[in-house]
């Protein structure tokens, strides 16, 4: 940055040295007179200050440059240290857990029962939590694998999984797939991430509606995507939470007191942009949640 000053300035200094010069009589001073008309001195005048934008125009994109090259050297350090992380606390916490378990299924029935029950409870959560952190740093490193894949068939399965948990009871869960004139376009994904993402938007619809709600899955073709959707009939999410619902680890205030690791939705994004899809949320308080993936219809490019 500092040359480019320098070399701007650099024609005025060597002017300035030259006056010296000629004004102190080791050059010949000759006096000059100049006639021109004034429309030379205005294509003159327009023509310097068109190399003077340029210049300053140069100087701002070298400058945009090299803010951008910065920014995107701290992103891939930032989340390089960030997967190192997960894997360092996914390495510490797997040890202890295991351990814990395995105490807990030695213990004999002279121990209170309900506080057994408890701690297994806890650390059954742990376990889950540090499998999805497991899950979500192989995610930003690992290939994926690429596959034709039939997402209606992978959304009946999850539906399906879903209707048989304990939380689906008195909860109205319903699919919608277009049959006419023709079924959902196959995508290239990995099937089983892609299940992972669907099981975790119904799970968390389910979870967080009450009994009575009603819950509704739907896919349709969207030019070159395939848009899938999980809306559900629950209290909604706060407008000021709703940017921070991807975040890992993010709980709200209506998931207080609700099981869950804070996870599941960061683990939804993460699969939806590894197949170059995009994933939204729009929501409305006691009123219900709309999650919207969008999956490229054929080959996509490897991220």
């Amino acid at each position: 940055m500092k040359r480019i000053w320098l070399l701007l300035f650099l024609p005025g200094i060597l002017g300035l040295l030259l006056k010296i010069i000629l004004e102190r009589g080791w050059l010949e001073n000759s006096v000059l007179f100049l006639r021109i008309d004034l429309g030379t001195l205005a294509l003159l005048l327009g023509i310097f200050l068109s190399i003077l934008l340029f210049i300053i125009w140069g100087i701002f994109l070298w400058q945009d440059r090299q803010f951008n090259d910065e920014f995107i050297q701290y992103q891939a350090t930032t989340a390089e240290e960030r997967r190192q992380f997960l894997q360092r606390l996914d390495h510490e916490l797997k040890n202890p857990l295991t351990a814990i378990q395995a105490g807990l299924a030695n213990l004999d029935g002279s121990v209170n029962q309900p506080a057994i029950e408890s701690i297994k409870a806890q650390t059954l959560r742990l376990s889950r939590l540090v499998a999805d952190l497991r899950k979500l740093a192989e995610l930003e490193t690992r290939p994926i694998e690429r596959s034709l894949v039939n997402l209606s068939a992978i959304l009946e399965e999850a539906v399906a999984i879903i209707q048989e948990g304990p939380e689906a009871d008195q909860r109205s869960i319903t699919l919608s797939l277009p049959q006419a004139p023709w079924p959902l376009p196959e995508v290239q994904g990995d099937e089983d991430l892609l299940l992972l993402a669907l099981l975790n938007l119904l799970g968390n619809a389910v979870k967080f509606s009450e009994p009575g709600a009603t819950v509704e899955a739907r896919a349709f073709e969207d030019a070159d995507m395939v848009t899938i959707e999980v809306a559900d009939t629950g209290p909604g999410i706060p407008e000021n939470e709703v940017p921070f619902v991807w975040q890992e680890l993010y709980r709200g205030h209506g998931a207080r007191g609700v099981p869950g690791s804070g996870l599941g939705l960061a683990l939804v994004r993460a699969i939806t942009e590894r197949h170059g899809g995009q994933v939204t949320l729009r929501s409305r308080v006691r009123q219900g949640t709309v999650v919207t993936m969008k999956i490229p219809i054929g080959e996509v490019t490897k991220l």
